[in-house]
């Protein structure tokens, strides 16, 4: 059994309430935290959960902001709650958009920090890769993020806001007469693969997913969500069991001796202890597969050997590899494997009887592609040769 203090990060999430924000923000709030916003207002009890119901919709199906067009709020109760509460999001201040379409947002949270956010169209679908922290605190050295320093958490409400912020972009909600079907939707994924380690957020990246799945609001399937780890093992099984979503794992090694450079969680949580955790996740089935990211790096990870060890090592497991080119950034320290190895290494994989796709690098020519993503106002810039340096003395 592991102990809380393990987790334990001197990182602070700001409150909904800051110096910044002088009405408190309505986003982000649970069913049972917006009844008491209602008491407050002085809504007759009787009326309570009508009026959750109602404002829930107008946020979170319609996605309203102004409480004046709350039309089946008495006027008075939009006055008092427009005196009284806001309803804020976070705010796009640069759109990329790549040759293929895929959209990348900067996005400016409380304390002027910012956020990428990236959108990636697909036939029949839509994926929207969310963030969790300012920055990271993992350092995984082949991630242009980890070259970032970690500042804070996201609040429940800037997470939710991210999915907000999109369809926005994306003209997604309903007009009062229209509805949308899941299978016509542009946003119909959501992947928890951007900026930081969701388990060290987890009760906000909780919350917030659990708006995202509520059938009465922005309604996605819980298997439409999938949430990536880099291995925080504590955390995994609570995964399964307080949010129900998909499971993926930053692996990207076989070795503990590369996998601790590639991925320094794993001095902390090494291969076994992660894979022993994976076994035993509680909603592991043929359906459910857990999905193993392996990022491609020339001459470092991608032996015939390292494909033969990683099919070893998930035996027994319900799995997916999905093998990951490795998408460079300035002054990174890796190369991309070359297309021959990457389709070998799949070709083990398959054999073994596992699916193993190759990800298509998605936004490239923006940054927008896997383990590219960092803020502009937080870049603290590391040379080559440092990450280097850094890497060998791991």
């Amino acid at each position: 059994m592991f102990k809380n203090d393990s987790l334990i990060h001197d990182v602070k999430t700001i409150s909904r309430v800051s110096k910044l924000m002088q009405k408190p923000n309505l986003i982000g709030l649970s069913r049972e935290e917006l009844r008491e916003v209602f008491k407050k207002v002085g809504v007759p009890e009787r009326q309570i959960n009508m009026r959750v119901k109602q404002l829930w919709n107008w946020i979170y199906f319609r996605g309203k902001r102004n409480f004046h067009e709350m039309t089946n709020l008495a006027k008075s109760l939009q006055n008092s709650l427009d005196e009284n509460y806001q309803i804020d999001i976070p705010k796009i201040v640069k759109k990329d958009v790549s040759a293929d379409g895929t959209r990348k947002y900067l996005v400016r949270i409380l304390g002027l920090h910012e956020v990428e956010v990236v959108y990636i169209p697909e036939p029949g679908r839509g994926t929207l890769c969310i963030s969790s922290q300012v920055g990271c605190t993992l350092s995984c050295s082949f991630c242009h993020t980890g070259t970032q320093r970690l500042v804070r958490n996201l609040t429940s409400s800037e997470i939710i806001g991210q999915v907000m912020l999109a369809k926005d972009d994306l003209d997604e909600w309903p007009s009062d007469i229209k509805t949308l079907e899941p299978k016509s939707r542009l946003l119909s994924n959501i992947v928890l693969m951007g900026m930081g380690e969701p388990l060290y957020n987890f009760e906000n990246v909780r919350d917030a997913m659990r708006i995202a799945m509520d059938p009465e609001g922005i309604s996605l399937s819980r298997r439409r969500i999938t949430l990536s780890t880099s291995g925080v093992v504590p955390e995994i099984s609570r995964t399964a069991s307080e949010i129900g979503c998909l499971l993926a794992v930053s692996f990207h090694a076989t070795t503990d001796e590369i996998r601790n450079k590639l991925v320094p969680i794993n001095k902390k949580w090494n291969i076994s202890t992660l894979i022993k955790s994976l076994k035993e996740y509680p909603k592991l089935s043929n359906s459910e597969r857990i999905t193993f990211e392996y990022v491609m790096l020339k001459g470092i990870n991608d032996s015939d050997q390292d494909a033969h060890r990683l099919i070893k090592l998930i035996k027994g497991i319900p799995a997916k590899i999905n093998l990951i080119p490795f998408n460079e950034w300035p002054g990174s320290p890796y190369q991309r494997s070359d297309w021959l190895r990457i389709k070998a290494f799949s070709d083990i994989i398959h054999n073994a009887g596992y699916a193993s796709p190759i990800r298509k690098p998605r936004g490239e020519d923006i940054m927008a592609a896997c383990g590219q993503l960092k803020s502009a106002t937080e870049r603290e810039r590391k040379s080559a040769a440092t990450l280097r340096a850094e890497i060998s003395t791991a």
